[in-house]
């Protein structure tokens, strides 16, 4: 079959012909609708989180699917061929840039029946981001305060509007000319980081949730509460997560000296740093779809390409400027 692989760190995409997938007894096998594309896809292309996540190239990147049951496993129960489904797959099964894809049943939940496939393709890995940063870790409370950075990318605009639906009082950075699009999202206050320095204009929050690092998420320390908490996603690991996923005592230490730094800074303000490294759930899934048919969440698609274009749809995320996610529809 088609699919869009790398063949090492640094290079770029291209279409390669691979077997069919095989299907374990708790696997579907999901012919795909449409793929959404994530900034942690370039970033593994790159090799940014080798150290943490290490695959072997070629190596097939995709973390959304959206598309229909061909055929199930031997122990699969709730699904059956002709389902139209979505998912997140697990870390090292991941590879949603081909035509069909195998996937554990835990990580699948059934598509909102609201909406389009391209459209739930653009959810799994940023919706399930969200409602872990804000229901799983930082358990979000009704008049609560909480910052979003980034509120018009994949993982903000879907992070506004789940935290105004938990009761928050939300703020998020954006450019000006996106300042309408996250009000509309939910967004109370919105800062122009073009114009506007958000540590200065904020104080006295719950909750950041950080997708810049770097200085961002130094200055985003400054804006907290005492006891207020940052989860970052784009790094740097902290300790817990390395000791989480099993990672061996050397990679343990050097992940520990990478967050180091900000998480002294933090224990200096009173305040917490998090990494937060999304974990695939269908029974997530499963609530984030109600959620979608109730209208409480809405994607937000900002680009479409052909399967065709798999590398061109990788590369728009270098260039930046669209709303919410990148998705490539298949047919």
């Amino acid at each position: 079959m088609r699919a869009f692989a790398f063949d090492s760190y640094h290079q770029p995409l291209h279409e390669v012909e691979v077997p069919e997938p095989v299907v374990g007894a708790h696997d579907v096998l999901i012919e795909v609708a449409a793929a959404g594309v994530n900034q942690l896809d370039e970033k593994i292309r790159e090799g940014e989180f080798k150290a943490i996540l290490p695959y072997r190239a070629p190596l097939i990147l995709g973390h959304d699917v959206a598309g229909t049951v061909v055929r199930v496993g031997a122990q699969v129960q709730g699904f059956a061929p002709g389902d139209a489904v979505f998912a997140r797959p697990r870390d090292h099964r991941i590879g949603t840039f081909a035509e069909r894809i195998a996937v554990d049943q835990a990580d699948i939940a059934p598509a909102p029946a609201s909406i389009s496939l391209v459209e739930a393709a653009s959810l799994p890995l940023v919706a399930q981001t969200a409602w872990q940063a804000l229901v799983v870790r930082g358990k979000v409370q009704p008049g609560q305060q909480v910052l979003i950075h980034a509120g018009a990318g994949g993982v903000g605009s879907i992070s506004i509007q789940l935290a105004k639906h938990l009761g928050a009082h939300v703020a998020t950075t954006a450019s000006g000319r996106n300042a309408d699009f996250v009000r509309e999202l939910g967004a109370d206050v919105v800062i122009d980081y073009r114009t506007q320095d958000f540590a200065a204009e904020l104080s006295g929050y719950d909750l950041v949730l950080d997708s810049l690092g770097g200085e961002n998420l130094k200055k985003s320390l400054r804006v907290l509460r005492p006891g207020g908490t940052a989860i970052g996603i784009s790094g740097p690991p902290d300790p817990a997560f390395a000791k989480k996923v099993g990672l061996n005592p050397v990679v343990r230490l050097a992940v520990a000296g990478l967050s180091g730094k900000i998480r002294r800074q933090a224990k200096k303000l009173g305040v917490t740093y998090e990494f937060l490294f999304m974990e695939a759930s269908g029974e997530q899934l499963r609530t984030i779809a109600t959620l979608v048919d109730e209208g409480v969440l809405r994607p937000v698609v900002g680009r479409t390409f052909p399967f065709d274009e798999t590398p061109q749809a990788l590369e728009s995320l270098t260039q930046g400027g669209s709303r919410g996610k990148v998705v490539i529809a298949a047919g």
